[in-house]
């Protein structure tokens, strides 16, 4: 089973840079997107249709801000997917959705950003301590796979310029030591854990040619309950894709 996760920086403007091809070249089994940027009138207006896959949406009630989707091929049983953590504050963000595999739970998230005068931290310091909390208590029942763009660059290695982005939005202490509260509770990051030391990134400003000259971020991630790990074949980002500031990330099971 292959799964990928992808923030397309607007639903639209990826369909118009080339995401049908990319889904039908690829064959997910799922495909998770986050910051879909379409609430869901605009949606209905649209009428967006993709060949072969059932499509979940979870828009923002803003206009053009934040929100989740959830694409599952056709053919794939016993899968149902539920909007929302029950939360007003975060749901009305479109930020969460949960797909209930008969083997695994399957979290699709877009995790705030922290903004760069760092206005919204605390938000986003709140919203992973309940999306903690929230993934801990279905893992009681079955494995639990996280997705999405985290808005985090873990250690070091996973941004070009760690010394100068010190402090800033996706890099602080505060929120490297969420992450590291994350896996010490128990889930792994997939790439990391196939790749100790390897360098690739997931996202890129659309600044100064940030992308042409690889100065990314990883900031996407596949993190998983520790229980389900021997059952994934690989981790991956496919980093030559483009139609997005991010890169899609993946992962296949046995």
């Amino acid at each position: 089973m292959k799964i990928i996760s992808w923030n397309v920086n607007g639903v639209r403007a990826a369909i118009n840079k080339g995401f049908t091809s990319f889904l039908e070249a690829e064959q997910p089994d799922i495909i998770c997107l986050q910051e879909i940027k379409i609430d869901d009138n605009a949606r209905e207006k649209a009428n967006f249709s993709f060949s072969g896959y059932q499509t979940f949406w979870h828009g923002a009630k803003r206009p053009g801000y934040s929100g989740t989707a959830v694409l599952v091929k056709a053919g794939l049983d016993k899968i149902a997917v539920s909007n929302g953590v029950g939360a007003d504050i975060y749901d009305d963000e479109g930020r969460v959705q949960t797909l209930e595999h008969p083997s695994f739970y399957l979290i699709n998230v877009y995790f705030p950003n922290s903004n760069d005068t760092l206005s919204r931290l605390p938000y986003k310091l709140e919203f992973d301590e309940f999306l903690l909390k929230y993934a801990k208590k279905l893992e009681k029942s079955k494995p639990v796979i996280i997705t999405g763009d985290f808005n985090v660059a873990h250690e070091e290695i996973d941004l070009a310029r760690p010394k100068a982005n010190v402090g800033s939005a996706g890099f602080t202490a505060e929120e490297r030591a969420w992450f590291s509260k994350l896996l010490a509770s128990g889930f792994i990051d997939t790439f990391r854990s196939f790749f100790p030391e390897k360098v690739q990134y997931s996202w890129w400003s659309f600044r100064g040619g940030a992308r042409f000259r690889n100065v990314g971020w990883r900031i996407d991630y596949f993190v998983i309950s520790a229980k389900i790990r021997k059952k994934i074949k690989q981790a991956f980002i496919l980093d030559q894709v483009l139609g997005s500031d991010h890169a899609p990330i993946g992962i296949e099971l046995k």
